[in-house]
């Protein structure tokens, strides 16, 4: 099992509350933003409980088509609809004296989000296709990087759900707020791929370790990870240089701050500087999101369209 790296007062916390709430029987909760490491987090959390012995059972609701989460989390029953030709289990069945995870539970349509809620409560499951319900023990740790309060508020969350899940929060720092945890990771991933890829164990420069440091990481751990791999591999030599590293984070020393500490005597463009941060931001979340442009939307907060268009005023096709 992958490891949770980290030194830094925000990872250690997270480390005590897992060292906490492991052995208890309690749902959890883990907040944080995309990449930050929430599956590990439930995994650790699994591995330390009493239910170790027993599966655990990782499904991402953001990544499986609607009608077929349904059928994926509850199974069914032979003929319960065109091409069921045999029954099967559903994840929660599978999951049963163990630990099921549910990645992105955001993303759960209303019809699912009172299925679970049930769930929760009787802890039996019904299959499609099927009245009889078939007591499962399991324990459910959830995952968002949505704030479920706010999607509460705005209607697309069930308030009862929302309790039932938040029974201990555990609330994951995004790595711009853990910045002494960098070297310790590019340190770990480095070791990881070269071993992988059987090459000499390569390093970074001061200088461009200083630029990791130094960037945003607004694809948080996941971002990192991908990019030690890509360099692992592109790199020729054991010493990975400043110049080895993408443009967007070589630009991305503190002096490029849009809050300028000093203002120039000379003064500066407005328009210029707020293009060039506004470049500078699409090109980090087009690399936090493997150049998937919905992802990339998604982090930057704007539609896809919306997205297309500035990067066509901005040169970036």
């Amino acid at each position: 099992m992958q490891e949770i790296i980290g030194k830094s007062p925000a990872i250690q916390r997270v480390f005590q509350l897992i060292e906490k709430v492991a052995p208890t029987e309690s749902t959890v909760l883990i907040l944080g933003e995309s990449g930050t490491g929430k599956e590990l987090v439930a995994r650790a959390i699994h591995a330390k409980s009493r239910r170790r012995e027993g599966p655990f059972i990782p499904v991402n609701c953001g990544a499986i088509p609607e009608e077929l989460l349904e059928s994926e989390l509850f199974g069914y029953e032979r003929g319960a609809f065109t091409g069921a030709n045999r029954s099967k289990p559903g994840r929660f069945e599978l999951a049963h004296g163990g630990t099921i995870f549910l990645d992105e539970i955001a993303e759960m349509s209303p019809k699912l989000q009172v299925k679970l809620l049930r769930i929760l409560q009787e802890r039996t499951v019904e299959r499609l296709g099927s009245e009889r319900a078939i007591p499962v023990d399991i324990r459910i740790i959830a995952a968002t990087n949505r704030d479920l309060e706010q999607e509460v508020a705005e209607g697309r969350f069930r308030e009862d759900l929302y309790f039932r899940l938040n029974v201990i929060p555990i609330k994951l720092p995004p790595l711009r707020e853990r910045k002494e945890d960098i070297p310790l990771l590019v340190e770990y991933f480095l070791a990881r791929f070269c071993e992988r890829e059987e090459v000499p164990l390569k390093r970074f420069s001061e200088k461009a370790l200083k630029r990791l440091v130094d960037y945003h990481w607004p694809g948080n751990v996941r971002e990192l990870e991908n990019l030690i791999e890509r360099l692992v591999i592109l790199t020729e030599g054991d010493l990975i240089e400043e110049d080895d590293l993408p443009d967007h984070i070589r630009a991305s020393h503190p002096s490029t701050n849009p809050i300028l500490k000093e203002f120039p005597a000379e003064g500066f463009s407005l328009p210029q500087a707020l293009r060039e941060f506004e470049k500078s931001l699409i090109l980090r979340a087009l690399e936090a999101s493997g150049g998937v442009k919905s992802r990339a939307a998604k982090l930057l907060g704007i539609k896809r369209t919306t997205l297309i268009e500035k990067m066509k005023r901005l040169g970036l096709e």
